[in-house]
C-alpha cells in the first residue's frame, strides 16, 4: 500500500515538543512533506535555531516515520522560524521588525551583566539567529569597548540611524554618540526619549532577538523600555553570594511590576577551574542563585565560571565567544545559557503571543 501524507502526519503526531507540550503537527512544525515510493522527506521548522532539543526531535521524527510499513528512507531537514512577542494592535510598536526584545538586568553593579548580555547575543547569533544588541545603560555604556567598536554610527538623518555591526551583531550605544570623557547627566524624560529613539530610529531591520543591556538597579530605563515596546522577557544576572541575591529580588520584583516575564537567572562567576589541575574553587560561594531561583520558581539558565580571559577579552574588545583564549568550559557555559534562554523565549511567546504595552499608574 502506498504511503499517504495522512498516515505520515498521523505518525508524527506522536512527537511532542517537550517545552510547548503539543505535538509537532498541531504546532505547524512539519513543512514541505514529500513522498516518493518508500522515501519520505520533510522540513521540521522549530521556533528557534538555538533549540536545545532539536537533535532529539529530529531523531524522534525519523523513528516515528520508519515505524510505518513501506518506508525505506526518511530525510528530516531542520529549519527555524522564531516566533515573536508582537505588540497588541494599536499600541504603536516602534521596532516592528524585531520579533523579541529581551532585557538583561541586575539588581546591582559588578556582577558581569554586560559581559553576559554580549555573550548571550553572540551565542544566539552563532546558532543562526538574527540578533541585535542595544546598550541601554545610558549612564555607563560599556558595550562599545567590549565589542572593540567605537565608531560613530551613520545614517541618512538624525531620525534614521544605521547600527554599527561588530562580530555580526547590530549594535547601538550612547558610547558611540558621546565623547567618552563626557558624563551623561540627564533627567528621566530624556532617558525615555533615548530609549524610544534607540528602538524606533535605529534601522534594526528584521531581528529574531534584540538583547537590551539595562543599567544596574531599578531605575528609569527599564520602565521606559516596558512602556515603549513589547518586551518578551528579562534575564537577571547575579553572582552566588547572598548579598547579591538580595538585590536580585529587587530586580525581579521590578520586572514583575512592569509585567515583564522573568525568563531566567544566570549565576555569573559561579566557580573557578584551575587550568593546571582542574580543581574547582568556589571563590564567591556556589549554587546560591540556582537555589534562590528554585525557591522563587524562576527558570535557572545556567552557571558561568570565573576566568581571567573573559575580563581580558572584554577589555580588549574581544568577547569570550570570539576569543580563542577562552577555555571550552567557559564558552560552553555561555552557549548553554543562550540555548536555555531561547527555549524559554519560545515558551513565553507560545503562552502569551500578544500583550498590550503597559500603563502603570503612579510610575
Amino acid at each position: 500500500m502506498a504511503l499517504s501524507n495522512e498516515a505520515i502526519l498521523s505518525a508524527l503526531r506522536s512527537v511532542v515538543d517537550p517545552d510547548l507540550g503539543q505535538d509537532i503537527v498541531s504546532l505547524g512544525f512539519v513543512k514541505n512533506l514529500r513522498v516518493a515510493g518508500g522515501r519520505v522527506a520533510f522540513d521540521l521548522e522549530l521556533t528557534t535555531p538555538a533549540c536545545p532539543v532539536k537533535e532529539q526531535l529530529q531523531r524522534q521524527c525519523e523513528e516515528a516515520v520508519r515505524a510505518l510499513g513501506g518506508v525505506s528512507e526518511v530525510a528530516v531537514t531542520l529549519s527555524a522560524r522564531v516566533r515573536g512577542q508582537a505588540a497588541a494592535a494599536g499600541q504603536g510598536n516602534p521596532a516592528p521588525g524585531v520579533r523579541n526584545i529581551i532585557a538583561v538586568g541586575a539588581g546591582k553593579g559588578g556582577v558581569g551583566k554586560s559581559t553576559v548580555a554580549v555573550n548571550l547575543a553572540i551565542a544566539l547569533l552563532q546558532e543562526g539567529a538574527r540578533v541585535g544588541l542595544m546598550d541601554a545603560d545610558v549612564y555607563g555604556p560599556s558595550i562599545p569597548k567590549m565589542l572593540g567598536d567605537v565608531r560613530p554610527p551613520t545614517g541618512a538623518d538624525q531620525n534614521h540611524i544605521d547600527p554599527n555591526v561588530a562580530y555580526g551583531l547590530k549594535t547601538i550605544s550612547m558610547g558611540l554618540l558621546l565623547d567618552p570623557d563626557r558624563p551623561m547627566i540627564v533627567r528621566g524624560p530624556i532617558v525615555h526619549t533615548i530609549v524610544r529613539q534607540f528602538l524606533g530610529d535605529v534601522q534594526w531591520g528584521e531581528l529574531d532577538y534584540l538583547i537590551v543591556d539595562l543599567p544596574p538597579g531599578t531605575g528609569d530605563v527599564a520602565l521606559s523600555l516596558a512602556q515603549s515596546a513589547p518586551v518578551t522577557g528579562a534575564v537577571v544576572v547575579s553572582t552566588p553570594q547572598d548579598v547579591a541575591l538580595i538585590d536580585v529580588q529587587k530586580a525581579v520584583s521590578m520586572f514583575r511590576t512592569l509585567k515583564i516575564p522573568v525568563l531566567g537567572l544566570v549565576e555569573n562567576m559561579s566557580y573557578y577551574r584551575c587550568p593546571a589541575c582542574g580543581n574547582e574553587d568556589q571563590i564567591f560561594g556556589h549554587g546560591g542563585a540556582r537555589a534562590w531561583a528554585e525557591r522563587q520558581k524562576i527558570p535557572f539558565l545556567g552557571e558561568v565560571p570565573l576566568h581571567a580571559s573573559v575580563a581580558v577579552g572584554g577589555d580588549a574588545g574581544k568577547p569570550a565567544l570570539e576569543d580563542e583564549r577562552t577555555p571550552e568550559h567557559v564558552s560552553e557555559a555561555f552557549r548553554a545559557c543562550a540555548r536555555e534562554l531561547a527555549r524559554h523565549v519560545s515558551m513565553a511567546v507560545h503562552a502569551r503571543p500578544a500583550q498590550p504595552l503597559i500603563q502603570i499608574q503612579g510610575l
